[in-house]
């Protein structure tokens, strides 16, 4: 429901034996209120009638929506609240919303019956009362090439005439409906009616961000539609379809709204992957070159030079070069353009000067079993009077996230819609930061006259586990916050929340594995640590190459056990 340009959740105590109930009010009211217009007259008629049911037969419906499948025994719908399961469907049976004689098909019946009650119903596995129902249900499967009697659709009762229960199954527009009712409060299909639960468990805390009656996450009918088409590919091609069919039914040319356009170029990315793999190398090809998703052109460039088109995969590669398109694809490219000169005969050209980054090797003794080499180095290398950290990504993450909280949430049109965002969603646009200017600027700002650390030490207190795409809170505390804040130079932390604004997708992650403070002396030191046979990953490299070239204090350490050989 809106009310002052928000949604407010119904907060109800959970001891309330209709919270379910109440939360599916609030979105279809919250879908009723901004949304009516995208619904067809059939939908628009379960929205407005759903409040004039009788409590139990709305919170029935409601149990049954919540539950996994369609088909229910009328046996199992046993809830104190709502009473008599029988007298509660009924309106919902006069309504259409329900069917009480559903016909099943073999599998469908499988799924509702015991294996009592599956040997009880038919005469053919009284000699195989030991197997599985699966291969019960494949013994009866392959009697339908004798008789075809199994192949037939019935009643619960034509099928176990004996049986005291009936079967109830929600209707297919009821069904799908209400996977559209939740998408268009979510804006997604991940999250569920949990949601509600979790919140009102202080399982999880979200940002309380106003939303204009405006804020929607679709803005016609089309929006829906695409998005669960995409979402029915998309399982298609997880439950392990052909690609060839799969992307045939997707639409060949981008979507003009950007969220859609991104969700479609993700699955058509994943499935040139997939084809990658099974050699399918020319569908491969054609996907990635019609792909703006970032990484898709240097895909592209190793699917050609595995087709044997040097001079192809070379040409593609000079252009990139000439408009990398992330740091990523730069560290790639120096990779791929040696080999590719190297194929085509042309000359070599001098490699630029690599930075140079502070290196030890160390012997320590073998830790105790589940001791990790990071902790074990942090061990060795910590004093008392210069402690030694596992952070990762979690402090600079989260002393991003803390000074930033106001520009990550910021109610700018499309980043939020619903009362359950751990983050806007637009977070990983190209124009994220542009959207917020103000609001940076005003976070960096304080970096530079000194009133970040306050801010941050009480947002730390005052956002405490509210969800956030940065702050990780179950790795941060005030004393760390409070070291971090006093040895690591504002500069420093400019530069690396300048690096995590130019690409929050890639940069978020490969910081170092610990952090070393000296109090007295003011001053710190990142560590990267690298146990037996590790080596550096990509996105590791290109955090250090950046802390080298801005003079931020960081060093690789290459441990190896006493005893054992590199």
């Amino acid at each position: 429901m809106l009310e002052c340009h928000c949604i407010r959740i119904m907060k109800k105590p959970l001891e309330n034996r209709f919270y379910y109930l109440d939360n599916f009010v609030t979105v279809v009211e919250s879908v009723r209120t901004r949304y009516r217009h995208l619904l067809n007259p059939q939908e628009q008629a379960f929205v407005d009638g759903f409040g004039s049911l009788p409590q139990a037969s709305a919170a029935l419906l409601v149990r049954m929506v919540m539950r996994k499948g369609g088909l229910f025994r009328l046996s199992k719908l046993r809830y104190d609240e709502i009473g008599c399961a029988g007298n509660a469907a009924a309106a919902l049976v006069a309504a259409g919303w329900i069917d009480p004689q559903p016909l099943l098909d073999l599998d469908q019946l499988f799924s509702v019956l015991t294996k009592t009650e599956i040997i009880a119903a038919f005469l053919l596995l009284q000699t195989n009362k030991g197997a599985r129902k699966s291969e019960q249900l494949a013994l009866l499967h392959a009697a339908e090439g004798v008789d075809g009697s199994a192949a037939r659709t019935r009643s619960f009762t034509d099928w176990c005439p004996s049986a005291s229960d009936s079967l109830l199954q929600l209707s297919a527009p009821v069904v799908a409906l209400c996977d559209r009712l939740r998408l268009m409060f979510f804006g997604n299909l991940y999250q569920d009616w949990s949601e509600f639960v979790l919140s009102e468990l202080g399982i999880f805390k979200y940002e309380q961000v106003d939303l204009s009656p405006a804020a929607q996450g679709f803005s016609c009918r089309q929006d829906l539609d695409d998005y669960l088409h995409l979402h029915a590919c998309r399982e298609r091609f997880y439950n392990g379809e052909m690609p060839h069919a799969i992307v045939a039914d997707i639409c060949a040319e981008p979507y003009p709204n950007t969220w859609l356009e991104e969700r479609r170029s993700k699955l058509l990315f994943h499935i040139a992957q997939h084809c990658e793999r099974i050699g399918e190398l020319s569908l491969a090809l054609r996907l990635y070159a019609d792909n703006s998703r970032p990484g898709a052109r240097l895909r592209a460039i190793r699917v050609l030079e595995r087709c044997g088109e040097p001079e192809a995969a070379f040409a593609l590669a000079q252009q990139a070069e000439g408009q990398a398109e992330s740091e990523a694809e730069q560290q790639q490219l120096l990779r791929v353009m040696p080999r590719l000169r190297r194929v085509l005969g042309y000359p070599k050209l001098a490699k630029a000067a690599a930075v140079g980054i502070v290196q030890h090797q160390i012997q320590l003794m073998p830790p105790d079993s589940g001791m990790s080499v990071e902790a074990a180095l942090g061990q060795y290398l910590a004093r008392e009077d210069a402690p030694a950290v596992y952070v990762e990504n979690a402090l600079i993450n989260s002393l991003f996230g803390l000074l930033f909280w106001d520009a990550i949430f910021t109610p700018v049109p499309g980043a939020f819609f619903h009362p359950f965002q751990s983050g806007p969603a637009d977070l990983h646009s190209p124009d994220f930061r542009l959207r917020r200017t103000a609001q940076f600027d005003a976070g960096f700002a304080m970096l530079r006259n000194g009133g970040y650390k306050q801010i941050i030490l009480h947002r730390f207190h005052a956002k405490e586990n509210t969800q956030s795409p940065f702050v990780f809170w179950g790795a941060i505390d005030d004393e760390l916050l409070t070291l971090a804040l006093d040895c690591i130079p504002a500069p420093h932390l400019e530069k690396c929340f300048e690096r995590i604004l130019q690409d929050i997708k890639s940069n978020r992650s490969g910081l170092p594995d610990l952090i070393q403070f000296w109090p007295a002396e003011r001053r710190y030191q990142m560590i990267e640590v690298k146990g037996p046979g590790d080596r550096l990953q990509d996105n590791q490299i290109r955090w250090l190459d950046y802390f080298a070239s801005h003079d931020i204090p960081v060093a690789v350490y290459y441990v190896q056990w006493v005893g054992e050989t590199a």
